[in-house]
């Protein structure tokens, strides 16, 4: 009992003491008690630091839009120099055919083959334009004034036209156009069909298969069809093969076999000459090297023109 009586009094001494002292100071720099600072509160002075400002980037550039790219106009290598004419308001295209030797007539690649188209023989051509197109019922009218046609449509061929009224049409169209257009002889018809110089020797201008190149029989409807809608040959000439049949400048006669250039077939005759086949003819009547002929004051639904300019 006197031992817990005796640590009591120890204990209370102990506090009062404390209590005298007052409440322990704490350094301001570190925050310990001053008994417990380092430096009992008198902290030697520091230099304040200075953080340095984080260094910037360098801004990157904004991001320019993508220049436009213009793509060249593709030019086809199986067309020729191409060259627009306008008449009235009317724009239709002549395609160069650059001049070559071919053999014309009923060639190997030819089925079919009918008398009038043998011998065979080298015709030599100077270059010359021919219509990329059959003449638009538009352009017969802006030249014309009328038209004459079956089937109704500006991107139709023209029909119902004779050799003499085509003669007629190119003479008006001279004096608008500056020009003297005329129609193909034989020998550039079936030349510019076939291809030119540039030719994959088919028996369709523009193919073997005729469903990709022609109106005829087969696919037409018993109508006429708007010029372009087929593939074209390899110069870039359109329906040489079926639509309508397109009269020649030459009298229809019979092939000799010797060598020609520059022909324009015989001196006089009855009829004249239609090449290519048209809406309603099989599809032998179309092949490059087929041959047909009419009176020159003959015009039916199926028969038009194609136009040529001497380089």
């Amino acid at each position: 009992m006197m031992k817990k009586i005796l640590l009591f009094l120890l204990l209370a001494v102990f506090t009062l003491g404390i209590s005298a002292q007052g409440p322990s100071k704490k350094c301001p720099v570190c925050g310990l008690s001053i008994p417990k600072c380092q430096y009992k509160g008198k902290h030697p002075k520091e230099k304040p630091t200075t953080k340095a400002p984080a260094q910037q980037q360098p801004s990157k550039p904004a991001k320019q839009p993508a220049k436009p790219t213009t793509a060249p106009t593709p030019t086809s290598p199986t067309t020729g120099t191409l060259v627009p004419i306008t008449v009235n308001g009317v724009t239709f295209n002549m395609i160069k055919v650059d001049g070559g030797t071919f053999t014309m007539g009923a060639t190997s690649e030819m089925t079919n083959r009918d008398n009038d188209e043998k011998p065979t023989h080298q015709v030599t051509l100077s270059s010359y334009y021919i219509g990329e197109t059959e003449v638009t019922q538009a352009l017969w009218t802006a030249v014309m004034g009328d038209n004459p046609s079956r089937f109704k449509g500006d991107n139709l061929p023209v029909e119902r036209v004779s050799w003499e009224d085509c003669q007629t049409f190119i003479g008006k169209l001279n004096g608008l156009a500056g020009k003297r257009f005329r129609l193909p002889t034989e020998a550039e018809w079936e030349y510019a069909a076939r291809g030119g110089n540039r030719s994959n020797h088919t028996q369709f201008s523009g193919g073997s298969m005729i469903e990709d190149v022609a109106w005829y029989d087969g696919n037409s409807g018993s109508k006429t069809h708007s010029v372009k809608t087929k593939k074209p040959n390899e110069l870039g000439l359109y329906d040489m093969s079926g639509n309508v049949w397109e009269w020649c400048q030459d009298w229809y006669g019979l092939y000799s076999s010797s060598a020609q250039t520059n022909p324009t077939g015989p001196n006089s005759g009855a009829r004249r000459v239609s090449r290519g086949g048209g809406w309603f003819n099989y599809a032998r009547n179309c092949r490059s090297s087929y041959r047909d002929n009419h009176a020159p004051d003959y015009g039916d639904d199926y028969l038009g023109l194609r136009l040529v300019l001497s380089e």
